[in-house]
């Protein structure tokens, strides 16, 4: 049976890994409505911007210069680019396990082709470069405040290397923002690009420049704004995973200092009863 000072110490302990765990909760509080601010306000503008893309693809279905995009020209996927967006810090619950775990799902579906990683978050960088994967890139400290320049660089590399056709494909995995209880794990195929204009509702619009034009210049734009956005995804969810994470961990921690305190009640009462049979066992053998 334990001391009551081992059982003291161990509540002292709890109750300061207690104190982190909300500390850190509030500020992933703090952090997540920041965060998912800039989600509400990214989604409107990527929806439109998607409508505005269908509309001129439709209006330029029928010049041959669409075919002729380096960023539509669909290729037999031999060698594919896999970016893995998790994040730099831990306590985050499943959230990057989760991603992992989809990743090497993707890795065994894709097996008999070239898969290389394009890795952002120390996570994904510290799993997969002990495993002799293919990296292609890595890029760490910016999974909790993405900016625009960090969605631009990866774009613009993406779309160099499949224009060059040194890959045939380019997929992006992330964490998407549901609720704060909830993330989904989200496999968007990023390039080639597949416009799809049938079934959509169209607007008549009125060009100045020819459409094929206008959705060349689109195109990079329509990338650059899907990787950011995945971005911002990813950086509201890490941020909610976290408090989700931190809250459960301070209720369990308070758990367990109900429990070593009502243990260390009874231990201290079998010892108090344990003294008072001496004292008394005592008395009597004077008597």
């Amino acid at each position: 049976m334990p001391s009551l000072i081992d059982i003291r110490r161990r509540i002292r302990s709890v109750k300061n890994t207690q104190q982190i765990t909300k500390a850190m909760k509030m500020v992933a509080t703090a952090r997540l409505r920041r965060a998912q601010e800039r989600v509400i306000n990214a989604r409107p503008y990527s929806r439109m911007a998607g409508e505005i893309l269908r509309n001129v693809a439709a209006a330029a279905a029928g010049d041959e210069r669409v075919s002729e995009n380096p960023l539509l020209a669909v290729r037999e996927e031999k060698r594919i680019q896999f970016i893995l967006v998790t994040s730099d810090r831990g306590l985050a619950g499943g959230f990057n396990s989760n991603l992992i775990k989809a990743a090497q799902q993707f890795l065994a579906e894709n097996a008999d082709k070239q898969v290389e990683m394009e890795l952002y978050g120390r996570k994904a960088r510290d799993f997969f470069t002990r495993r002799a994967a293919r990296v292609s890139g890595e890029v760490t400290g910016i999974s909790q405040s993405p900016s625009l320049a960090d969605a631009k660089a990866l774009a613009d590399k993406m779309i160099d290397r499949f224009k060059n056709e040194e890959v045939d494909a380019v997929y992006l995995l992330y964490n998407e923002f549901k609720s704060v209880l909830t993330q989904k794990v989200t496999l968007k195929k990023m390039l080639p690009m597949a416009v799809q204009a049938e079934g959509s509702p169209q607007r008549d619009y009125i060009f100045e420049q020819p459409p094929a034009e206008m959705l060349g210049r689109l195109l990079p734009n329509y990338i650059l704004l899907q990787i950011l956005e995945a971005f911002l995804e990813s950086a509201a969810a890490e941020h909610a995973a976290r408090m989700t994470a931190m809250d459960a961990a301070s209720t369990n921690a308070n758990d367990v200092i109900n429990k070593l305190t009502l243990y260390m009640n009874r231990v201290r009462q079998a010892s108090i009863t344990r003294e008072i049979i001496e004292v008394v066992s005592g008395a009597s053998a004077l008597e």
